[in-house]
């Protein structure tokens, strides 16, 4: 089984594909694609690679009509469309095997999701995106969603990590974000959820929103609340949550919150592994800490708590006792 890993060049090598091939030629579009092509000798090698892939042209999709007639065409649809998207090119070519077998098994894992998402960022980012409803979609560092717009529906998919949305009004379609454990749909206008381990955290920021378990469960949330969901019941938070949305300004606002939870937060931002000794876990937390500087962060915990931060390398940092 080929074991290819797609790296941030060959992703921008399958959105140039995608920009390429949809829609009629554009000077502009191709001069700036030359500029990239040029810009990097691994742009190009990434380039090569994914024509030879495809065979050119697509002549490898158009191949596969013959002995693939159902996927091959559903494939050529996506691949020169117009509003098709580096996902659905991700997902065509892992589905016809032309990207490994390694990409398609990744798919169900957390950086399969993140490849294949609508939306996403990375490591240490955050960012806002005008949606085409004209609602505002802000996500937290390391976070994915899936987007289901059409004529009857307005549903964000949060694959994992953290989002505010500010909802434009849509009296035909009432905007829902589904996550792991069920749905919550729009009455008002903004609100925040994170999708946790094995639970749901909604915080409404603005007017309510009604959250809904899969089993048909169901609680209105209103503003300054804040309700956790999980497989089989909905728990109103007892305190204001709001400030969980201040990461929006890069800094994470803690209150009473275990030092587990506080290092949970922080590892969207942190490039290496950190493990934090069970015995320390429970330890209680308050503050405000910068979230782009996670090395800082900890270092502050260091210096009022009693715990010992141990970096081995860029990539290993231990917590223990003191």
């Amino acid at each position: 089984m080929s074991k290819t890993r797609l790296d941030p060049i060959s992703e921008q090598a399958i959105d140039w594909m995608v920009k390429l091939r949809a829609g009629t030629p554009d000077a502009a579009l191709q001069q700036r694609f030359d500029a990239w092509l040029a810009m990097d000798r691994a742009h190009s090698q990434a380039w090569n690679n994914l024509q030879e892939r495809l065979g050119g042209s697509f002549n490898t999709v158009r191949t596969l009509d013959r002995r693939l007639p159902g996927q091959a065409s559903e494939a050529r649809q996506v691949l020169l469309q117009p509003q098709a998207s580096r996902r659905d090119a991700l997902r065509m070519l892992a589905g016809l095997g032309l990207l490994g077998g390694s990409l398609f098994l990744g798919s169900k894992t957390r950086l399969g999701e993140t490849l294949l998402a609508d939306l996403h960022t990375g490591r240490g980012q955050r960012q806002t995106f005008n949606l085409a409803d004209g609602s505002r979609l802000s996500l937290n560092a390391d976070s994915a969603v899936d987007l289901r717009f059409d004529d009857q529906q307005r549903v964000v998919i949060l694959r994992h990590g953290e989002l505010v949305i500010d909802v434009a009004p849509d009296p035909r379609r009432p905007l829902i974000v589904r996550t792991a454990e069920g749905e919550m749909r729009a009455l008002g206008t903004r609100f925040l959820v994170i999708q946790e381990q094995d639970a749901s955290r909604l915080v409404v920021l603005q007017h309510s929103v009604q959250a809904r378990l899969f089993d048909g469960t169901t609680q209105i949330v209103h503003e300054g609340q804040a309700a956790l969901l999980s497989s089989r019941s909905i728990t109103l938070a007892s305190g204001d949550e709001r400030r969980r949305a201040d990461w929006l300004s890069g800094r994470l606002n803690v209150l009473d919150e275990s030092l587990e939870q506080v290092v949970e937060a922080l590892r969207p931002y942190h490039r290496g592994f950190v493990r934090v000794a069970p015995e320390i876990r429970g330890l209680r937390v308050q503050g405000v800490f910068p979230l782009d500087d996670p090395e800082r962060t900890l270092g502050a915990l260091a210096e009022t708590l009693p715990i010992r931060v141990n970096r081995y390398s860029p990539w290993l940092t231990l917590i223990s006792k003191k």
